[in-house]
């Protein structure tokens, strides 16, 4: 049942992020920097599926994924659509991924050392929501900022 909820709002706050992306009139707008604020939204986009890929589809999932970090936050100019398809691609990997987990492997430890101790599956998924939902609200603000 965790599973399956997790999956749920992971799927709809990718969406969230979608829209978000989507009401950029002027796509040009997605990589402009903002006084105050430290990444632009396109950026932030490519962090999300970059993160989301690695953590979710590439360690619990094993879907070969090979993340680049330092490129979520330097490539520029990657059209709207392109990051709205990856999106999509992200959307079905990591629900796919969490409704395939087996129930037991949530109180497992995750198996990628990510912070200073260890965690279990089923913290770090929740870890991964706030964080999804915490870039999704400063995409929202930069939308809002940028007018």
């Amino acid at each position: 049942m965790l599973t399956e909820n997790l999956a749920l709002l992971f799927e709809r706050d990718i969406l969230r992020v979608k829209n978000e992306i989507s009401l950029y009139a002027d796509e040009t707008k997605l990589w402009l920097a903002v006084p105050g604020i430290s990444n632009a939204a396109g950026n932030l986009c490519l962090h999300l599926s970059g993160n989301l890929q690695h953590y979710i589809g590439g360690i619990l999932g094993h879907s070969g994924y090979v993340r680049n970090r330092p490129e979520e936050f330097s490539q520029k100019d990657i059209p709207a659509k392109q990051l709205i398809e990856d999106l999509d691609r992200v959307a079905v990997l990591v629900a796919k991924t969490l409704r395939e987990l087996p129930i037991d492997q949530l109180e497992k430890e995750y198996p990628e050392k990510v912070f200073e101790q260890p965690m279990t599956v089923e913290y770090f998924l929740l870890h991964l929501l706030a964080h999804l939902n915490y870039h999704l609200g400063q995409i929202n603000y930069h939308r809002r900022m940028i007018g």
